[in-house]
């Protein structure tokens, strides 16, 4: 006897014969797991390996129909989770640990998925962790993603609720996206209209990208950010933007130097004494800068005013920085006005720039004495600042320097001779190792001088209008003081790396796997690509992110408000809020006393049926109500039976419909009319 092989069912149609239950349970753990992944990064490993383990672990019990795990086993592996969250942030409380609990949990309590009450609870952790994700970004990649995890969730969530026969897969999506956009315009009202009270109102954002701006400079950390192609800000110009070489963001100015580290002085807190005197027009300009975390806003070299910023108070330091009142946790939008030719500081030698001519005892006692040699050159007799400082930028241009992300360590045996080592050794750095000896070098000289670091230049073309400034364009650059004018800067940069400074061309690390294939293949795709994804990023953080109180304020101006506050935007959504309820209870009455189109059906049909002397009670199918059909009329109720067949096979049969049909309605009550008229004529 010859044994045949059963043919081997492909994977959709082994998905198509999975039992109902098998089918949806699988269908939510991919939608978990679809939930779970953009938080891999803010995992620890092991969390991410248990919620694999575990999200897989479930997936072959529901594939092979095996018993779910006991209570026990349950329980270890929790009290598990918890300790190593404890070992891993040495607390369980905060974000970071609250995110991996939660994790765990849900994974966990896949494993309880015995009734629909563990699967709602499932359902409801699944919206808690769409949540969590925008305490650790709120870009639109993320966005997109859960909005992809609501939907899948929402359609386990109408399976659930249609605990009879074998809904599709598909039906369910549908319902569930139609649910979803009925609700999508009380969203948007929402996001319009509700107060933003701030810092009331609001997520964490310590998980937004932030700039590359710091308070403290040692060798080697500004190199480390242009590194990074991520944007610190954009800007815009309201008019003619000005050159590239002008593009100056000052961030923090840094006057006190240990030897090894560069710290902000006394001034950098200091008010402004009003030593800006601009002499150029000013350019206006907007600015939509990532959170600093600082007490700082990044402005462009010099800006006299700023217009007012919600939730935050700027001022003008004395130099020439723009602090806050508080730390900028928000990605924050304002527009100032700058000057590009400008004098800025004390005019005479004041006790103010005491501080900046200050060098630590002990280091880098080569580099002082080439500073000594060149002041005690003949030639630089009776040089002043911007002659001597004109000297070094020559040295730099002259004596080999090279400008390179990698220059290696400098000091590694000993901090005090790191800028011995770049000066007159090795000769390669970035930008702060020339502002550095820059700095050093003209306060060897008794010239007041310190390091300003910010960002210089932006991508040349804008995006929408808006020039985007990235960490990439982190740079440090040197101010000395000369009488009678104040402070100048002096970029040292700019003698060894020209194309830096005018061109913003920066040094570009090498392109990762992908980045590196698009490129062989076009090199202009991967451009565009950017471009595009970067036009579309703008686009959210100016609609969506930057939705401010300003602009909702602005948004009732337009709807007839003459100066609005937060209370009548209050006002205005209680009483949409109000209308729209009133709106649906009145629906709601109105719609009180509508059936399902199966049962009206039903009823309508009975009616018909009793026409002809049959009592059709509600519970009989209409397999039962032509039986008696048959019995009462014999052949003449032959066409009336056959159209209850129909109907039994319309509503139960292999390929039932999903609607009633009201053709087979008027097909019915024809034929129950011409047997009435048969019937009254038959022979008794």
């Amino acid at each position: 006897m010859e044994l045949t092989t059963p043919p081997r069912l492909g994977l959709a149609a082994r998905w198509r014969h999975l039992p109902r239950e098998a089918r949806d349970t699988l269908f939510l753990l991919a939608v978990i797991g679809w939930t779970v992944l953009p938080h891999v990064n803010h995992l620890p490993l092991w969390c991410t390996a248990l919620t694999a383990v575990v999200l897989l672990w479930r997936t072959r019990l529901a594939l092979t129909n095996a018993p779910l795990p006991s209570r026990w086993v349950l329980i270890a592996v929790l009290a598990l989770a918890a300790g190593l969250t404890l070992w891993s942030y040495r607390t369980i409380f905060g974000k970071e640990p609250g995110v991996t609990l939660a994790v765990v949990l849900m994974a966990l309590k896949t494993l309880e998925l015995r009734a629909r009450r563990d699967a709602f609870v499932v359902f409801f952790l699944g919206f808690f962790l769409v949540l969590t994700h925008f305490l650790f970004s709120q870009s639109l990649l993320v966005a997109a993603a859960m909005l992809g995890s609501v939907w899948g969730l929402l359609t386990a969530l109408v399976l659930a609720h249609m605990p009879v026969g074998q809904p599709s897969l598909s039906s369910a999506s549908r319902l569930a996206l139609r649910t979803a956009l009925l609700g999508a315009p009380v969203m948007v009202l929402l996001f319009l209209l509700f107060p933003r009270m701030g810092p009331l109102w609001g997520v964490p954002q310590d998980g937004l990208v932030k700039t590359g701006l710091s308070n403290t400079m040692r060798m080697g950390t500004v190199a480390e950010i242009a590194l990074d192609d991520s944007i610190a800000m954009r800007v815009r110009f309201f008019g003619n933007p000005p050159a590239p070489e002008t593009l100056y963001f000052r961030g923090p100015v840094l006057s006190n130097f240990d030897g090894r580290t560069w710290t902000t002085g006394i001034a950098s807190s200091a008010p402004a004494r009003d030593e800006l005197r601009a002499t150029s027009p000013g350019l206006d300009y907007e600015i939509t800068a990532e959170p600093t975390r600082l007490f700082l806003i990044p402005t462009l070299e010099a800006t006299s005013a700023i217009e007012p910023i919600d939730g935050l108070t700027a001022r003008r330091r004395d130099t020439l920085s723009w602090g806050t009142d508080r730390l900028v946790f928000n990605r924050v939008r304002f527009k100032a006005t700058a000057h590009t030719r400008f004098e800025h500081g004390p005019q005479q030698r004041s006790p103010s720039l005491r501080e900046n001519v200050l060098l630590p005892n002990g280091y880098n006692p080569r580099t002082l004495a080439w500073a000594r040699e060149l002041g005690d050159h003949p030639r630089m007799a009776n040089a002043d600042a911007p002659a001597l400082a004109q000297a070094v930028m020559q040295h730099i241009r002259t004596a080999g320097f090279t400008y390179t992300l990698a220059p290696g360590v400098y000091g590694e045996t000993d901090e005090r001779v790191a800028l011995d080592e770049f000066w007159l050794d090795r000769k390669e750095g970035f930008c702060e190792h020339f502002a550095a000896a820059f700095v050093v070098i003209m306060r060897a000289l008794d010239v007041p001088a310190r390091v300003v670091t910010g960002f210089q230049g932006a991508d040349p073309m804008p995006i929408d209008g808006y020039y985007i400034v990235r960490q990439s364009h982190a740079h440090a650059w040197a101010e000395y003081w000369v009488e009678g004018r104040g402070w100048v800067r002096a970029d040292p940069t700019a003698a060894v790396a020209p194309d830096r400074i005018v061109r913003s061309r920066n040094l570009v690390p090498a392109p990762g796997f992908v980045a590196g294939a698009i490129s062989n293949v076009n090199p202009e795709l991967l451009a565009q690509l950017r471009q595009t994804w970067e036009t579309l990023n703008n686009r959210w953080n100016q609609w969506v992110l930057n939705y401010s109180r300003g602009q909702q304020l602005d948004l009732m101006k337009q709807l007839g408000f003459d100066s609005p506050s937060w209370q009548d935007v209050a006002l205005l959504l209680i009483g949409i809020l109000s209308g729209l309820a009133l709106l649906g209870a009145s629906w709601a009455w109105w719609d009180r006393h509508r059936q399902d189109p199966w049962a009206r059906q039903a009823m309508q049909m009975r009616r018909s049926l009793r026409l002809l002397g049959l009592a059709a009670l509600p519970h009989e199918a209409p397999r039962t109500l032509a039986a008696q059909v048959h019995q009462q009329y014999g052949e003449l109720g032959a066409a009336v039976a056959g159209q209850l067949m129909a109907l039994e096979r319309q509503r139960y049969g292999h390929a039932p419909l999903t609607r009633p049909s009201a053709q087979w309605l008027r097909a019915l009550r024809g034929e129950v009319r011409a047997l009435r008229r048969s019937a009254q004529h038959a022979p008794r």
